[in-house]
């Protein structure tokens, strides 16, 4: 019978050791490639005109740039870092507000010692934060990429199912939270990446429920990385901030999306605006017309490719941040 009071225990001092020994284990196995600036991870690669400064989706880290920036590094000098609770960074300090993240990306532009004006690249939320910065500091930027960027009208005005949807993404992200915290999700993903599948998918599903989808997707996209990589995102999402914060952009999603856009002062910056093959008309149509809102604006297909252009078809990026260097001009 005392097993039966003890056991709850011994598991839970067992998940708490778990989770620190790995973490530990994962600090020393992938640090940072960058440098750690005032508690940001920023990495700098290639030199010379003209600079790229990359900003990441809503839970992605400059992990996800691996393969843009690697190229980008042979022809510029190029900027990625980690937001505040997410890859190498701290964890976030205070709210994760736009007015926020657009001064946290302008100190950490600063404390990099490189010269404006920039070339930005922003990925799906990262391209709405880029649209913000724009108008905050026009004079920092030569030119926008945005790769199938969130449009405002997305997630503004959120219907009842968008807002349910948000709240269950919100309660997965906690309760990822305290799974991360127990050795859970450590022991669900070092599993996965060891080749079984059983185990996880039965954590997953007993975690999350229908939500499993999220990490069905989630594992599709990591498997679009180079394999050495894979260690590295698996080391990121066992950390129990990740998982908040997450919690924390979910919850201020539409808040964000409801922001007005002061796009008047992308008239005379050269941007592109890139779509994904896959998105929806609706969407595509804002993208068009955010590229309209340039003098110097073209709009692009991914053809082929998901959400995650700069995995599915990074050269596209690649010709696109080029081309806006150079001044933009019609891109076919």
């Amino acid at each position: 019978m005392i097993w039966l009071i003890l056991l709850p225990v011994v598991l839970l001092v067992a998940g708490l050791a778990y989770q620190w020994a790995g973490a530990r284990r994962d600090e020393a196995r992938y640090p940072p490639p960058g440098r750690i600036v005032n508690g940001f991870h920023v990495r700098v690669a290639g030199v010379g005109a003209p600079v790229v400064v990359l900003e990441s989706g809503i839970a992605a880290s400059s992990v996800s740039w691996r393969l843009v920036q690697e190229s980008l590094a042979r022809r510029a000098t190029v900027l990625s870092y980690d937001r505040a609770g997410f890859g190498w960074s701290r964890a976030a300090a205070t709210p994760r507000t736009v007015a926020n993240l657009v001064a946290e990306l302008r100190a950490v532009i600063s404390a990099s010692g490189l010269a404006g004006p920039f070339v930005f690249v922003g990925h799906s939320f990262g391209g709405l934060l880029l649209r913000h910065y724009a108008a905050r500091f026009p004079a920092d930027v030569a030119g926008l990429v945005l790769v199938d960027p969130l449009e405002p009208m997305e997630w503004h005005p959120a219907s009842a199912e968008q807002r349910y949807r948000l709240g269950k993404g919100v309660m997965l992200a906690r309760r990822g939270a305290t799974l991360a915290r127990l050795g859970i999700v450590r022991l669900a993903v070092e599993l996965l990446l060891a080749g079984s599948r059983l185990l996880p998918q039965i954590l997953s599903k007993a975690s999350s429920g229908r939500g499993s989808s999220v990490t069905d997707r989630l594992v599709g996209e990591l498997s679009k990385l180079p394999p050495d990589l894979w260690p590295v995102m698996k080391s990121h999402w066992c950390l129990p901030r990740s998982f908040r914060t997450l919690a924390e952009y979910l919850e201020r999603l539409p808040e964000a999306c409801a922001l007005p856009l002061e796009d008047a002062v992308l008239r005379d910056v050269p941007v592109v605006v890139i779509s994904a093959g896959k998105t929806s008309a609706e969407v595509r149509e804002g993208h068009r017309r955010t590229a309209g809102a340039s003098a110097r604006g073209v709009h692009v297909i991914a053809g082929g490719s998901g959400h995650w252009v700069q995995l599915d078809r990074p050269e596209i990026i690649v010709d696109a941040v080029l081309k806006v260097a150079g001044g933009a001009g019609p891109l076919h």
